[in-house]
């Protein structure tokens, strides 16, 4: 009775035995509706066989079993997904022991996701995925490209993004996006060294106004500073480094795949407003645009030319990685500020209070809002030593305030390290990565069909499956093997019946004869018919017969005769 209630799963070739009551416990599973009409039941070896993951199965099966499941270290997040959703389990009721470390693969899933986004060292697309990126993708299926459309993807390759592998996805000899990278990166270091050093008060000439006054006895002259000018050699060089940047501009507009979206970008718009700067300033130089009230707010814009600098994102990647960094670590920086600001409001407000619980004639805390500035000096442990408390509650205050300031910020941080280490190290994994990886295709291998016959070929695989049924043999054998029983009255085999209609012939041994010596291919039908049961047709039967017949009929040196009768 016991042996009717187990059950016998074949995953992945390896065999788990359990109760079938076991496997009732979790319904609308795939393991809860087993029965033998499925395609995957052998009756042969009385067992079920998923060509799955048997280290997975392992964990599933003691989910079953306990009710608990956990998560296997040696194998991978999606692998482990993917096991469940065949076996129609639910991720989410892994364990909390195991949770943590099976919900890791989730994040990295996420951090690839972004990497993908930025388009470090992807993969080299088609020329019809460019097609289509460019929007002629009917003129590539027609063959219609014209020149203009030939040249326009490797134009924007090569002044796009020529160190990334936007510029690999249409092949551009290696040294011409190279030159053009490096062109575009001196130009930017040119221009805003240029621009810092021209406010240095050694390399600015002295615009001079010369007066005159005509005394009654003498004439006196007077020389009035009225202002110092960058020396004019900065001028030709910001005009060089702003012709390539309006030339660069405009090619990268004129070629861009989507303008729009070209527009909307901010790092084109910091190119555009820089570029604008420049021209601006060269207005202002003239002399009656200097007369302008409003002339030095207007000159004060051309500091987003220093925004350049956002441009090296196009050619490093590590800065692209950085600016991802701080998106994802968003909510750490939200609450790194929130508590700033909470403390600063917090200890300036005491402090205040605190200087005028006592006689403090050096007050240098005249109000709130001048301790906001300390206690935004103090919490960022900068400390400039403009304001300082003078009395013991106020210094007690300071102590508080700093220690506050040490634990706020260095609670986030190691969050934004951990993330930015983790988008790095994916991306160096990523770049040693090969670009082309092997498909596998999801080919199933062929499975002999239940009630196939077996033949010569199949010898060895049948006998292999034979020594199966003798470790676990099915409940219809077992009287074959464990004790075997001539018909009484009768040389031929016993025929046990078999539920469902016809009958099935048991591998039992036939009627003592003396052995056989010589052809010893005489016994090779017979073995491979006791291998396999088969319905009693009065066409198999008579093959049988026949085959044995034309066997035996062979010259032999010995051979023993066979009644054709006992092979019934």
């Amino acid at each position: 009775m016991d042996g009717e209630n187990r059950i016998i799963l074949n995953v992945g070739g390896i065999r788990y035995e359990t109760y079938k009551a076991t496997l009732k416990k979790i319904p609308a599973t795939r393991l809860s509706r087993l029965t033998e009409a499925l395609a995957n039941y052998d009756p042969i070896l009385n067992e079920y066989f998923f060509d799955r993951h048997p280290g997975v199965f392992a964990q599933v099966l003691n989910y079953y079993r306990t009710g608990k499941l956990h998560y296997p270290t040696n194998v991978c997040g999606p692998l482990f997904e993917e096991e469940l959703e065949f076996w129609g389990l639910d991720s989410n009721q892994v364990e909390p022991c195991c949770w943590s470390t099976y919900s890791i693969h989730r994040d990295t899933q996420t951090t690839l996701a972004i990497l993908d986004k930025l388009d470090i060292d992807s993969e080299r697309p088609t020329e019809e995925q460019v097609a289509r990126m460019f929007g002629y993708e009917e003129d590539y299926n027609a063959g219609r490209l014209t020149p203009w459309q030939r040249l326009k993807p490797k134009v924007w390759s090569l002044f796009d993004e020529p160190y990334s592998s936007v510029g690999a996805k249409v092949y551009v000899p290696p040294q011409h996006k190279r030159v053009v990278g490096l062109m575009s990166v001196f130009f930017i270091f040119v221009s805003v060294l240029t621009f810092a050093l021209k406010t240095h008060p050694d390399v600015r000439v002295p615009v001079m106004l010369n007066l005159t006054r005509y005394g009654s006895n003498n004439t006196t002259w007077t020389e009035i500073k009225l202002r110092s000018d960058p020396h004019v050699c900065f001028f030709y060089i910001e005009l060089v480094c702003n012709v390539w940047f309006t030339f660069e501009l405009i090619v990268r507009l004129i070629v861009a795949p989507n303008k729009v979206q070209f527009m909307r970008s901010p790092v084109n718009m910091i190119d555009v407003m820089a570029t604008l700067s420049f021209y601006t300033d060269v207005l202002l130089q003239d002399p009656i645009a200097r007369t302008l009230d409003k002339a030095d707010i207007l000159e004060f814009f051309s500091i987003v030319r220093i925004l350049r600098l956002f441009k090296l994102t196009r050619h490093s990647p590590g800065l692209k990685i950085l600016i991802h960094t701080f998106k994802a670590s968003a909510k750490e920086l939200a609450l790194l500020v929130f508590f700033l600001v909470l403390g600063i409001v917090v200890f300036a407000s005491l402090v205040y209070y605190a200087e005028r619980l006592q006689a403090n004639p050096d007050n240098d805390f005249k109000s709130i809002p001048e301790g906001l500035w300390w206690a935004i000096v103090t919490m960022t442990t900068v400390g400039y030593g403009d304001m300082v408390p003078k009395t013991y509650i106020g210094m007690f205050v300071g102590v508080l305030c700093a220690l506050a300031g040490v634990l706020t910020i260095a609670l986030p941080v190691p969050v934004i390290v951990s993330n930015f280490s983790m988008f790095y190290s994916h991306t160096q994994a990523r770049s040693k990565l090969p670009k082309r990886r092997r498909r596998v295709l999801p080919v199933e291998q062929p499975r002999p069909k239940r009630g196939e016959t077996i033949n010569a070929a199949s010898a060895v695989a049948a006998n292999r499956r034979m020594n199966a049924i003798k470790h676990h043999p099915h409940p219809i054998f077992k009287e074959a093997f464990t004790n075997p029983k001539l018909v009484e009255g009768s040389t031929s085999l016993a025929v046990v019946p078999r539920v469902g209609g016809g009958a099935l012939v048991a591998p039992a041994p036939l009627e003592p004869r003396a052995a056989t010596i010589g052809n010893v291919s005489l016994l090779l039908p017979l073995q491979l018919l006791l291998l396999q049961p088969r319905l009693l047709t009065s066409t198999s039967d008579e093959l049988a017969r026949r085959t044995i017949l034309e066997t035996h009929s062979q010259p032999a040196t010995s051979s023993s005769s066979i009644n054709p009768s006992s092979i019934d």
